[in-house]
């Protein structure tokens, strides 16, 4: 967990000075390596929308079905996607910050407290700092490295450091600060999560899943009282629900770029791909309404992916197998890591950025170390399709 931390700092750092420092958005930075790119990104946000609307919808209706039985998963996951599609069709960017905000607040209280609640012995605890991997463990290992923040939804971070009015290379200091303390409350948050179902769930058959996740608040129930279960699943609802409201509205503005970027002619100019961003010379200031109306949070594309990603996945719903469709979204997930990190390390080498902001050291193995942990990630988990 501290390493894949330490991983999507490194990756959403990259992406964030890529938009504040190059005048261009990752989609037109993408485009000057090839059509092929956006080929790619463009069918790949295609298949990954239809299946993670469906997953983010039954991630977010398990907790509200175990608190409220009477409504089955699937109802309560078509609730959440109206809802969700809602806040995101009709708020703008300062709205949706704040309900994130509060979401979470709510999931790290609660989930915090519960693993301070288990109380695991901190001396033994501690002694996962030093690296151990058992026998068949790598994969999972790898897993819960990348398990840490979001997949798809590091590439929409820049869009959101414009969306915030940080237009400039001067915004950098800013930017790193929210990057690092976004990532460092997210990692303290799946720590604790993992410590609570260590301490729940040792010695038990259940190994992963929904349902591994709603008998720790059955667990809690018996050993601590209903007053302990409630706010768990609560918080299990604030992760899932803030997943689902982020995505809606990131990957829209992704594919909305990728729209505007694909129909560009073939001998646009840097003005025609720009962000609005200044590089350094003046104040780089502006607005999160400003941003809305130049990314085209009204657009066409936009409105299209968020349709995309709400209605057209509810049909998925009525498989019931919310677990089946997590794993689908853990394989097309570990699809993009590589990608990401992969086109990362040649746009910020090259002569796209100028050369002060290019990557140093330290973020150049840091990629090329995500590269390779992503690279080998995905291979297994194509292999393990055909097994």
């Amino acid at each position: 967990m501290l390493l894949g931390t330490v991983f999507k700092i490194a990756l959403a750092e990259a992406v964030g000075r890529w938009h504040l420092t190059s005048g261009r958005t990752l989609l037109a930075g993408w485009r000057t390596l090839g059509r092929w790119v956006l080929v790619y990104f463009g069918a790949y946000t295609v298949i990954w929308g239809f299946v993670y609307g469906a997953t983010a919808m039954s991630a977010s209706g398990l907790p509200l079905n175990a608190l409220v039985p009477g409504v089955s998963v699937r109802y309560w996951a078509i609730l959440c996607g109206l809802l969700g599609f809602a806040l995101v069709w009709f708020g703008r960017y300062a709205v949706l910050e704040k309900i994130m905000a509060v979401f979470v607040g709510v999931m790290f209280v609660t989930v915090v407290g519960t693993a301070v609640l288990v109380a695991p012995n901190l001396a033994e605890a501690a002694g996962g700092l030093v690296p151990r991997l058992p026998d068949g463990s790598l994969v999972y290992a790898l897993g819960l490295v990348g398990g840490v923040g979001g997949t798809i939804t590091m590439a929409a971070y820049g869009y959101w450091t414009l969306a915030k009015g940080w237009r400039s290379s001067r915004w950098l200091p800013m930017m790193r600060f929210d990057n690092v303390v976004g990532y460092v409350t997210t990692g303290v948050f799946v720590v604790a999560m993992l410590v609570v179902g260590a301490g729940m769930l040792a010695g038990t058959d259940v190994v992963a899943g929904d349902v591994g996740l709603l008998l720790l608040g059955d667990r809690l129930a018996v050993e601590y009282g209903e007053w302990a279960r409630v706010p768990f699943l609560v918080g299990f609802f604030a992760v899932s629900f803030t997943s689902l409201i982020g995505v809606w509205n990131g990957v829209s503005l992704l594919f909305a770029d990728w729209w505007r970027t694909w129909r560009l002619p073939a001998h646009a100019t840097d003005t025609d791909m720009d962000t609005g961003t200044d590089t350094g010379t003046g104040t780089g200031t502006g607005t999160g309404t400003d941003y809305d109306r130049r990314a085209g949070v009204r657009s066409r594309p936009y409105r299209a992916y968020v349709l995309w990603l709400t209605f057209p996945p509810m049909a998925l719903l009525f498989l019931d197998r919310p677990f089946q469709l997590t794993v689908a979204y853990g394989v097309l997930g570990a699809l993009f890591m590589p990608f990401l990190a992969g086109t990362l390390l040649i746009l910020l080498n090259s002569a796209r950025l100028p050369r002060e902001f290019r990557s140093r050291t330290i973020s150049n193995t840091l990629l090329v170390v995500c590269l390779a942990l992503f690279a080998y990630l995905a291979v297994d988990q194509i292999v393990g399709l055909f097994d």
